[in-house]
C-alpha cells in the first residue's frame, strides 16, 4: 500500500426531454486499494439507452474485478446484449478506468471520447495500444500514478455540447482539458469537478442537451485519514479500551454526542469549552463544543442526519454544496472534512441507548442512529472513499 487514494466523482444529465439517462457509471471495488470504474454510454437515448449502458457497465466492471481477459469481457458483451435494428450494431460504448493498488491505472476504452489525463496541472499525452475484438477496435493504456493525476472519462454528449445541430468546434476534448486545467486550480473534489464540467456543458446545449452527457473523474489525493467516534459503548467498561483504541489513531479527529465527548474529557483530562458561532445562520443544527486534541465536537445524531443528508446529495445532485461548503454549522463541517478533506474514514460507533430517545414520541431512537452510519458508510464507499465501522 502506497500514500495514495482515488478520489472518483461522476455527474450525469438527461437528453432535454428523456426521464431516463442513457449513460451509466459503476464502481466496484477490490481488494488491496483496487477498484474498476466503467462508463457506459447506450445507444440513443431514453428507456432503451438506459437499459443498454446499464447492462454494458455492469456486465463489464463485474468481469474486469473478477479478473477475466478483455476479450471475454467483450465477447460477452457482444453475445449478451441486442442488436439496435436502426444501426446495425449492439450494446453501448464504454470506457474503464482500472486502478491496481493506487500505484497503476489501466484505461480500456471503446468508442467513447479519449480520456483526458492530467499531470501537475497539464493536459498530457499517455500511450495507447490497439486491439481488435469481435470486430471491435479498444484502446488500451497502463499509467503509474502519481498524486495530483485527474482522469476524465466522458460520454460523446460533452464535446462538441452546442444549442445548434452542428458541432461546436469551440469546445472540443481539447478545450475541455484547458477548461479542467483552470478549475481544477481551486481544489475540487472529483464530484466537484465533474459537476463544474456537466454544468459547463448543460449551458453550452442552453440548458436542453441534446446528448445524454455524463462526466466521471478520477483524482489522486494523498492519503488522509479522518477519525469519528459516535456515541457511548454499550459496555461502560469498554469506554477505556474505545478511547484508547480512537485515540491511537493517526489523522484528523471529531466527536459527536454529549455523552460521548464528557468520556472523551475525562480520559484527555481536558475541559470541553462551548464555541459561539457568530454571524452564522446555523439553522436546526446544535451549536458545537471544543475539546483539547480533538478537531471538532458537536452533537450527535440530529448533526449526524444533517451530514447524511448532505453527503446523499452530494452522491447524487450535488444540489446543496453551496450550503454546506460555506456555513460554520457543525454538520456542515463535518460535512466538509468527510468530503474534501478526508480519503479514509473511519468510525468508532458506541451502541449503547441513549435513553432521552426511547420515547416513542421522538424521531430518534437507537435504530435511526445505526441506519445514519450505514447510510454515511455506503455513499462515502459509493465515491471511492475507504471506510471502517467499529462498534463497541
Amino acid at each position: 500500500m502506497n500514500d495514495l487514494s482515488a478520489d472518483i466523482g461522476y455527474k450525469s444529465i438527461n437528453h432535454a426531454g428523456e426521464q431516463l439517462c442513457g449513460d451509466h457509471v459503476d464502481i466496484v471495488e477490490q481488494d488491496d486499494d483496487s477498484m474498476v470504474i466503467v462508463l457506459a454510454d447506450g445507444m440513443g437515448s431514453g428507456v432503451k439507452a438506459s437499459i443498454l449502458s446499464t447492462l454494458t457497465a455492469k456486465i463489464i466492471s463485474t468481469m474486469v474485478a473478477a479478473g477475466m481477459s478483455l476479450d471475454e469481457c467483450v465477447e460477452t458483451i457482444a453475445k449478451t446484449l441486442p442488436i439496435d435494428k436502426s444501426h446495425g450494431v449492439a450494446y453501448a460504448t464504454f470506457t474503464v478506468m482500472r486502478i491496481v493498488a493506487n500505484e497503476t491505472i489501466e484505461l480500456i476504452q471503446y468508442d467513447n471520447p479519449d480520456v483526458l489525463f492530467l499531470r501537475n496541472g497539464q493536459s498530457t499525452e499517455y500511450e495507447k495500444t490497439k486491439n481488435v475484438i469481435e470486430g471491435k477496435t479498444i484502446f488500451y493504456s497502463k499509467i503509474p500514478l502519481q498524486e495530483g493525476d485527474i482522469f476524465v472519462a466522458m460520454s460523446d454528449g460533452c464535446p462538441y455540447a452546442n444549442k445548434e445541430e452542428a458541432y461546436n468546434m469551440n469546445w472540443s476534448p481539447k478545450d475541455i482539458a484547458e477548461f479542467i486545467e483552470i478549475v481544477s486550480i481551486a481544489g475540487y473534489t472529483a464530484k466537484g469537478l465533474a459537476s463544474l464540467l456537466v454544468d459547463e456543458c448543460n449551458k453550452l446545449y442552453g440548458g436542453e442537451p441534446r446528448d445524454d452527457v455524463t462526466a466521471c473523474i478520477v483524482q489522486m489525493r494523498k492519503r488522509i485519514p479522518l477519525n469519528i467516534l459516535f456515541g457511548p459503548p454499550a459496555n461502560r467498561n469498554d469506554s477505556e479500551r474505545m478511547m484508547r483504541l480512537y485515540f491511537s489513531k493517526e489523522g484528523r479527529r471529531i466527536i459527536c454526542g454529549g455523552t460521548t465527548s464528557s468520556i472523551a474529557s475525562r480520559w484527555l483530562d481536558k475541559p470541553i469549552r462551548s464555541d459561539i458561532v457568530i454571524n452564522d445562520d446555523i439553522g436546526d443544527v446544535p451549536p458545537i463544543a471544543s475539546l483539547e486534541g480533538v478537531d471538532l465536537v458537536t452533537e450527535g445524531v440530529i448533526t449526524m442526519s444533517k451530514v447524511a443528508s448532505y453527503i446523499e446529495d452530494y452522491v447524487h445532485d450535488n444540489q446543496l454544496y453551496d450550503e454546506w461548503s460555506r456555513k460554520k454549522d457543525g454538520a456542515s463541517r463535518i460535512t466538509r472534512m468527510m468530503l474534501e478533506e478526508a480519503t479514509d474514514v473511519h468510525f468508532f460507533v458506541g451502541r449503547a441507548k441513549n435513553p432521552m430517545h426511547q420515547n416513542p414520541d421522538l424521531p430518534i431512537n437507537f435504530n435511526v442512529k445505526m441506519n445514519i452510519v450505514k447510510e454515511i458508510v455506503e455513499n462515502l464507499k459509493s465515491i471511492g472513499k475507504k471506510v471502517t465501522v467499529i462498534y463497541f
